[in-house]
């Protein structure tokens, strides 16, 4: 199936709805205002209470990084560079473009900046 970047642009619109509602819904968990831990007699139940605040803090830094990524992308489809690799300038195939909407690297660009990361 070949997607145009008109129907791309429809689901980064859709992403970045989803990821803002998860976004307000995760700031607003009663989990993330819990107070510090080592209060309590028991070392396990605050383990698991610091564990359950990384968790939560990790998953909703991941989310803002992604609405951000989003966000970039919307900004590049209105300046008419959407679908170009902000490395080499070449057109980022459609097929990537389908799996990740919001990259801004076409495959051999993003697959340099990973071996150079040591990813």
């Amino acid at each position: 199936m070949v997607t145009t970047k008109d129907e791309l642009y429809s689901e980064l619109i859709a992403l970045r709805d989803g990821l803002q509602a998860q976004v307000i819904e995760m700031e607003s968990a009663d989990e993330m205002d819990e107070p510090g831990t080592g209060y309590t007699n028991h070392q396990a139940d605050d383990a698991t209470a610091v564990f359950d605040q990384t968790a939560n803090r990790s998953a909703l830094q991941a989310a803002r990084d992604r609405l951000r990524q989003v966000h970039d992308a919307l900004a590049r489809y209105e300046a008419g560079t959407y679908g170009i690799c902000e490395n080499c300038g070449r057109e980022i195939d459609i097929a990537r473009l389908e799996a990740i909407p919001y990259t801004p690297f076409c495959l051999r660009c993003a697959e340099q900046r990973d071996y150079i990361a040591g990813m």
